[in-house]
This record gives C-alpha cells, structure tokens and sequence, in this order.
C-alpha cells in the first residue's frame, strides 16, 4: 500500500465519527446515506461529508442499486495495514481480517451480499488475463480457474494437488473482456446452493479498479467471502504490480 494511501487510511480511521460509520457498515453491509444518517442521527450533509472521506481513503465503496447508492466497507486498506505492519511483527494468527456482519436484505434479491473495491497498477487487459488464465490465477489463489470462459460454459476451481480437486464449480453468465465477467458459484458439494459472482474493471489511466461483487451469500458464506476475498485478491494486486505473491501465507 503506497504511504499516501496509508496516511488517508490513518487519518480517516482517527475520527470517531467515521469509525462508527465503519462499525455500522461492519454490522450491515450494504446502507444507504438515509439509513446510516438515522442511526448515527447526523445531518445528512454531515455524514456525507464523513462518507466522502472514507470513500477517498478506500475504506468505503459505493454501488448503485437503482436509484439507490449503497455503501460497503472496503476492507482494502485495513488488509494492507495488517499486512505491512502486523504481519511484519509476527504476528502470524492476526493473518485476517475481522469477520463482516450483513443481514441480508429479502426485498433485494439483487443487493450484492459482498463488495470489494481494489486498485491495481496495471492494464485491463493483464488484470483480465490473471482473473481467466489458469496458470496466473495459480500462482495468486493455490487453485486453477479453469473454462473456455464463453458464456454457457462451465467453470471449476481446482486445487494444486494431484488429483486437482474441484472445490467450486459454476457457469459463466456474462463475458465482456477486459471489462466485465459474471459467473455463478457453488460449492462443489453442494452444487445446488448457487451464488453469483461479478468482476467489474474500470481504467483510471495508469491504475485498474476492480470491484467484484459476490451475491446471494447466507450467514456461514458470507464469512467466508470476508475472509477469502481480500487475501487473493492482495495477492493478485501484488503480483500484477510486483511479480511476486504477498511474502506471507495468507490462508
């Protein structure tokens, strides 16, 4: 994480304020500026004020769900500070972010359950490369991704080993590269319990955002998600900027 970075993330996390925005945001995902004004009984003016200082700092991110825009924790930075500082101070249990709360919303069946927010230095097209190849996605994630990637089409997670145990399976849904790739997933056992996963890449001149979005999570899945997502996905951003996975186990 770049010091500039690091120092917005520092700075938005010694506000009070702002810390409780992120706690309720922790509790439940996925808010409204009307309901998160509600519950810290800000002015409107005032806690998009504070929002907007969390979202330059990568700590928030935003997703428009009709005419609604709804805000999520990112954990980006809080990763990227454990894993420049705690982690340097071996302290190996502490390899994982703190578990995100979200109480589904069933009047939403499109509100994604999960939503991580990422800035890369690299091209759409190389970042697209290492979301679909199944070498790259090896190196940063231990499994294969493995599918023609057109859409109908199957795709597995495989594991290094020998056997190359599939863990999760799904279709692809949607194919727009470099751009955006949507595809369901289960776990292989349970292949019947689908959620839907979308990867959305966007150029900012010489950095990448992308956002993937995970719908459709229960409680235990979600926990999951939390864990999982911001580890392979630091890893992927490492090695896109740097050659070389994160020096760390991350699961």
């Amino acid at each position: 994480m770049p010091v500039d970075d690091l120092d917005s993330a520092f700075k938005a996390l010694a506000d009070p304020t702002r810390r409780h925005l992120l706690d309720l945001l922790r509790a439940t995902n996925g808010q409204t500026l009307g309901e998160l004004c509600a519950e810290t009984e800000m002015t409107r003016q005032a806690t998009s004020q504070h929002l907007a200082v969390l979202e330059a700092a990568n700590l928030v991110s935003t997703v428009r769900h009709g005419r609604q825009k709804l805000h999520y924790l990112n954990p980006v930075p809080i990763h990227d500070i454990q894993a420049r500082w705690i982690g340097n101070f071996e302290e190996p249990r502490l390899r994982t972010l703190r578990r995100v709360k979200q109480r589904l919303e069933s009047t939403m069946t499109d509100k994604p359950s999960y939503v991580y927010v990422t800035y890369i230095a690299t091209t759409p097209e190389k970042l697209w490369q290492a979301l679909t190849d199944p070498e790259i996605t090896a190196e940063y994630w231990d499994h294969h991704n493995v599918s023609d990637w057109t859409v109908g089409s199957s795709w597995e997670h495989r594991r290094l080993d020998d056997a190359g145990t599939v863990d999760v399976v799904g279709t692809v849904l949607e194919v727009d590269p470099p751009v955006r790739l949507v595809q369901t997933w289960a776990d292989a056992a349970d292949p019947a319990k689908q959620a839907r996963v979308e990867y959305d890449v966007k150029s900012l001149g010489s950095v990448v955002r992308l956002t993937v979005s995970h719908f459709d999570l229960d409680e235990d899945d979600l926990t999951k998600a939390a864990g999982g997502w911001p580890a392979v996905l630091s890893n992927l951003k490492s090695l896109l900027e740097t050659g070389a996975i994160l020096p760390m186990k991350l699961w």
